[in-house]
């Protein structure tokens, strides 16, 4: 006997439970191909990966305790002389730095995203694309810098900036899944805090080259009030130095480059130092120029933006928790590392009653160490199903 269906079509009730029981034997197949390659990979064992993906300069930390970093720059050969120069396809870091007049130079996180990611007026197509493409290399080179052995899967945490949006999130994410099995992204001043244990009554600052990420902690994940994110990063104080030196000694001859050098080694803000000597040509002949004052104004160009940060997160926390959130400032990233920064926004600090702030102890490391905690604690189920 058969049934009619509204439509006026015949249906065959037997042919229904079959198909109905083959559907069902191809999920519990699926079920159990599952189960098996889950257990498959329990046993090929797992190499966790933190890496904070840095405009300047990309660090990784791994479970089996390797720990590197590389500048983040990527350069391909620009012809076939090149090529044959260098003997490589792409080049990574210092190495491509310097072998930049070769080659077609990349740095493709702009900010501490990827460049172009938020969209692009005026920038063509085929630029994007290979941005994009540089910024897969890169990641790539930085997850093989871990040494993971091939037999095993790999999941990463990777941080970027505060308040980055969904967007840039999901391009960072399309990229590494070419070499990370699963990965997850969260801010970089959550990972310098969580790597610090820092998980309550702390203010984290997160000073990179692209961006100055504030954090902070209250017990809880922080959600998008609790974080803050401004340009006035490590590239700025660049520019501005360049622009003073520019504007005062005209005849010099200097690149970015060498400003972003000179401002890593004697970068400080006090109002005390000793008088930092730059060596430029001028006319190819190289002489000596004292930079001390243009040193110590670019680099306390960062620090306005920075405490009105640090005011905004203190003063809309809840007050019975501010004087202790105030007396545990923390910073990290490489900017962390200019000389005086710290007693300096102390006394900024001070007509809201005082305040302390320390510097973490590997300021180069503190993010990727975070990022590599995190992975480490979440659960495996949670891994498994992001992948």
């Amino acid at each position: 006997m058969t049934a009619s269906n509204d439509s006026g079509t015949r249906e065959n009730p037997t042919g229904q439970a079959r198909e109905r029981a083959g559907e069902f034997d191809a999920s519990v197949s699926k079920a159990v191909e599952r189960l098996k390659t889950i257990e498959g990979q329990r046993q090929r064992g797992v190499l966790y990966v933190g890496i904070d993906l840095g405009t300047s300069r990309t660090a990784v930390a791994t479970s089996t305790g390797i720990r590197a970093s590389v500048s983040s720059f990527v350069g391909y050969p620009r012809d076939m002389v090149a090529r044959k120069a260098l003997g490589k396809d792409v080049l990574f870091g210092d190495e491509a730095l310097r072998h930049r007049l070769s080659l077609d130079l990349y740095r493709p996180l702009e900010h501490g995203v990827i460049k172009f990611s938020d969209g692009a007026d005026g920038v063509a197509p085929e630029e994007i694309e290979r941005n994009m493409q540089a910024a897969r290399d890169l990641i790539q080179h930085a997850v093989s810098l871990a040494r993971p052995t091939g037999g095993e899967l790999i999941y990463g945490v990777i941080g970027c900036p505060a308040q980055a949006s969904i967007r840039n999130k999901q391009c960072i994410i399309e990229a590494a899944r070419e070499v990370l099995d699963s990965v997850v992204i969260c801010s970089e001043p959550f990972a310098v805090a969580y790597g610090l244990d820092l998980l309550e009554d702390a203010l984290v600052i997160d000073i990179g080259a692209g961006t100055v990420d504030l954090c902070r902690m209250k017990g809880a994940m922080p959600d998008e009030t609790d974080q803050i994110t401004n340009r006035f990063a490590g590239d700025h104080v660049d520019r501005e130095l360049y622009r003073r030196l520019k504007a005062r000694l005209p005849e010099a001859q200097f690149t970015i480059h060498q400003i972003k050098r000179l401002k890593e080694r004697y970068a400080f803000v006090s109002e005390q130092s000793r008088p930092v000597v730059a060596t430029f040509t001028v006319r190819g002949k190289p002489r000596r120029f004292d930079v001390t004052d243009d040193m110590r104004e670019a680099c306390r160009s960062i620090i306005p933006p920075m405490v009105t940060g640090v005011e905004e997160l203190i003063g809309t926390f809840d007050p019975e928790f501010q004087e202790v959130l105030r007396h545990n400032i923390v910073l990290g990233g490489g900017g962390s590392q200019i000389a005086g920064l710290g007693d300096y926004l102390e006394q900024a600090l001070e007509e809201y009653g005082g305040a302390r702030v320390r510097m973490v102890e590997e300021p180069v490391f503190a993010g990727a160490n975070g990022a590599l905690a995190i992975a480490k604690d979440m659960p495996e189920d949670t891994w498994e199903e992001l992948a």
